[in-house]
């Protein structure tokens, strides 16, 4: 589980939220929710900022060059 499935799935939780009633107070489809929770490949990364910034947070692009560098890659 990556740190972000990780995150959002405890954060709902501690809602005490369905993925339903998170996906609706959130704005996104309930696939989007699933998706992220069971870190899935492929997602639109707006989306995945909308369910973020429900607890003020936002993810953003990785420049490919620093992330090779750090040998995340």
């Amino acid at each position: 589980m990556s740190e972000l499935s990780f995150f959002v799935k405890t954060k709902r939780k501690q809602l005490k939220l369905t993925q339903e009633e998170f996906a609706e107070k959130t704005g996104v489809a309930l696939t989007v929710i699933r998706k992220i929770e069971q870190d899935k490949e492929n997602l639109n990364l707006s989306k995945v900022n909308r369910v973020l910034q429900m607890f003020g947070h936002l993810l953003g692009p990785i420049k490919e060059d620093n992330a090779t560098r750090n040998g995340e890659i």
